[in-house]
């Protein structure tokens, strides 16, 4: 008797590509929504400031160009959306992202451009950027001031911070010496300590050391605070550098010396440019120890600046403010765009960004 088994029923491919098509997009779509929703409120103050920064005084006026730049802005985003998931199936995608590029342009020309000025930008080239006329604005710098005060100020902590923490953090990476697990747990808990609570200790520090009201006291204050963060980081950075290729050019007739420089450092590269970011970014923004150390306010950085503009326009002109907060993010801006490429490769712990 012959036993004759069912054949069993092929795959539906065609059933399964769907399933696995529908399944990619649900998931894609469900990241996309929840990124969206999750930005909205971070992204829509910067709008709000750019809009503001560019219209009157009148309110109505500056609630209809931010609705209308917002719309465009999500008209924008959503099409931007569905030109890269549709990218695959389109033969020419560059054309679509033209026209997207066109359709934006004609319509912030259209219903936003006409309503902009640049009269919020007046300090730009103008000293009397309050139009009070008030005796305290009188006594602050220029905005070129402020702003060079600023760069010197952010430029030298990093240049400082860098140029420590590099060997530091080698030393600790590679030697062992008595002591030096207390060491790290030491910089783990310099850097927790609450820096506002040393304000006052800092602040007689510095005045019978001579550099109170001094940019280069607040420099070496930010400096020495910001120092064992970078060091615990940066020796992240060697520790994921393997030893046997510093040894290799050892081997071949390298100093240590040249080792570290021409070995040792290209591959940490992304972390150095990490670290001299973020502290650029916190001298950039440090606003306590320079309001605190810095008496004489004709030496203030943006921050001060700025805070001083919002205190004397508050309430009469937020154009104004709004204009200066954007003169104050472009540097972050620029460093950004410059430095990005670096910071999204960087690793720490084993674990690539």
């Amino acid at each position: 008797m012959t036993v004759i088994h069912p054949v069993s029923a092929a795959p539906d491919w065609l059933r399964l590509q769907r399933r696995g098509v529908l399944n990619r997009v649900g998931f894609l779509s469900t990241i996309v929504l929840f990124l969206t929703v999750v930005s909205v409120p971070i992204l829509l103050p910067y709008l709000w400031l750019l809009m503001k920064s560019l219209t009157t005084s009148d309110e109505n006026l500056g609630r209809l160009v931010l609705w209308r730049s917002g719309a465009i802005a999500a008209l924008a985003y959503f099409a931007a959306v569905a030109i890269a998931f549709s990218a695959n199936r389109v033969l020419n995608p560059a054309l679509l992202w033209m026209a997207l590029g066109a359709v934006i342009a004609l319509l912030s020309f259209v219903f936003v451009m006409p309503h902009l000025t640049l009269e919020n930008y007046r300090f730009l080239w103008n000293r009397d950027i309050a139009g009070t006329g008030t005796s305290r604005m009188d006594l602050m710098p220029s905005i070129w001031t402020s702003m060079g005060s600023s760069l010197l100020f952010a430029v030298s902590q990093t240049v400082i911070v860098t140029a420590v923490a590099t060997p530091a953090a080698y030393a600790l990476s590679r030697f062992s010496f008595v002591g030096r697990e207390n060491f790290l747990r030491g910089l783990l808990l310099l850097h927790a300590f609450p820096a506002l609570a040393l304000t006052v200790a800092i602040f007689v520090q510095l005045h019978y050391m001579g550099l109170l009201n001094s940019l280069f006291g607040v420099v070496l204050v930010m400096s020495a605070l910001e120092l064992p963060f970078a060091i615990f980081v940066l020796k992240g950075f060697f520790d994921n550098v393997p030893w046997d290729i510093e040894m290799s050019a050892v081997t071949d007739g390298a100093t240590r010396s040249q080792a570290f420089r021409m070995v040792v450092l290209p591959q940490v590269r992304s972390g150095l440019i990490a670290v001299a970011t973020f502290t650029f970014l916190r001298g950039w923004e440090e606003y306590v120890f320079v309001q605190t150390l810095l008496i004489d306010k004709s030496r203030m950085t943006m921050s001060l600046y700025l805070f001083f503009v919002a205190q004397d326009n508050m309430g009469a002109d937020y154009g104004m403010i709004a204009a200066v907060g954007i003169v104050y993010l472009l540097p972050v801006l620029i460093l950004y765009i410059f430095t990005q490429k670096y910071i999204t490769q960087m690793s720490f712990g084993g674990i690539k960004g």
